[in-house]
């Protein structure tokens, strides 16, 4: 995952079923009496409430917390940003504290739902439990780029394992809010190569692989440019 108007975020969230809903309010009742260290490891304590989870970690943290930063947002943004960095280091556990700790302190940090959403997919979780993870924090940050690539790439997994037009319609549509967002998202545009793809645009597909080329060589998936080059080869010539 290190590495949009027709559907809307919010239909999509508000379409989850009922009985979604109701797990989720069984998974918060049975995570309020989950031990706490166990809890601090689940994304968002398991479906804690946020005031719940600020009694989880306790007035003593959280007063320590208020004495060494400005304010709850910045400390928020440094917690997210320390969780990326364990995630580099390997260490899951570690991110997945400092992550909500972030949520938290702030749940409007679409970092907080992002880095919680790349853990659990590396733990191999429910897609449908990522893909939840993405959509509540788009549903507080529904212009993050990044959010939006990522619950593309999801959509397109999903859309891979259905063949429902309807899901690679929805990763055209996050997708593109991503790129509206950022034009200079380079994840972004390999994610629209990839939806073009599946389109069967391939010229197109070829479009937006010289858009994320230009950007990032990083963001290139070159087992997804050998399968385009089979549909059409290169128009540009760069890739051979």
């Amino acid at each position: 995952m290190w590495a949009a108007a027709a559907i809307t975020l919010l239909s999509g969230i508000c379409c989850l079923p009922a009985q979604a809903q109701r797990s989720k309010k069984g998974a918060a009742s049975a995570a309020a009496n989950l031990p706490i260290a166990q809890a601090r490891l689940l994304p968002l304590y398991g479906g804690l409430s946020p005031a719940q989870a600020q009694q989880a970690v306790g007035p003593a943290v959280l007063a320590d917390i208020d004495r060494s930063f400005p304010s709850r947002t910045e400390a928020s943004k440094f917690f997210s940003t320390k969780g990326y960095e364990y995630l580099l280091e390997k260490q899951p556990d570690t991110a997945a504290v400092r992550f909500n700790l972030a949520w938290v302190l702030d749940p409007k940090n679409p970092d907080s739902y992002r880095g919680l959403a790349v853990l659990l997919n590396q733990r191999q979780g429910a897609p449908a439990d990522v893909q939840a993870l993405l959509l509540q924090g788009l549903a507080v940050a529904p212009t993050d780029s990044h959010l939006l690539t990522d619950a593309s790439t999801m959509t397109i997994d999903r859309f891979l394992q259905s063949k429902k037009k309807k899901d690679l319609a929805q990763a055209a549509d996050y997708v593109q809010r991503a790129l509206l967002a950022d034009p200079n998202n380079a994840d972004a545009w390999q994610t629209q190569a990839r939806v073009r793809y599946y389109q069967e645009d391939f010229a197109g597909a070829w479009e937006a692989v010289h858009k994320a080329q230009n950007l990032s060589m990083t963001s290139l998936d070159f087992n997804f440019i050998s399968d385009l080059k089979e549909k059409l080869p290169d128009p540009q010539g760069t890739f051979k």
